[in-house]
C-alpha cells in the first residue's frame, strides 16, 4: 500500500487542474514572462484542407521541393493565382 498516497496526490492534483486552479506542485508560468519571441503560427487561422489522388500529392511534393513552401503557402500561392486569373478574366470581358 506504500503507493496509494502518491497516487492520491496525483488525482488531487489532476481534480484541482480540471477546476482550473493550477496544481500545487506545478509552476505558474506567466504570458508576460514567456521566452517565446512569436506567437504561434496558427494562431488566428483557419484550416482549409481535402482529399486528394497520389498523383495530385506527387505534384504537391514537387512543388513543396522546387519552392522550398510548406502546404500552407502552396494552397496560398495557389488560390491568389487563380483568383488574378479570374480578375483577369472579368477585366476582358471574358468571364
Amino acid at each position: 500500500m506504500k503507493g496509494k498516497p502518491a497516487k492520491a496526490a496525483e488525482f488531487l492534483a489532476a481534480m484541482q487542474q480540471a477546476e482550473g486552479q493550477p496544481a500545487p506542485s506545478t509552476p505558474i508560468i506567466d504570458a508576460s514572462t514567456s521566452t517565446r519571441t512569436r506567437p504561434p503560427s496558427r494562431v488566428g487561422l483557419r484550416h482549409f484542407g481535402g482529399y486528394l489522388y497520389d498523383d495530385t500529392l506527387e505534384k504537391i511534393a514537387l512543388l513543396r521541393a522546387r519552392l522550398r513552401k510548406d502546404n500552407s503557402a502552396l494552397i496560398k500561392l495557389a488560390i491568389e493565382d487563380l483568383y488574378r486569373k479570374q480578375i483577369a478574366k472579368r477585366a476582358f470581358g471574358d468571364a
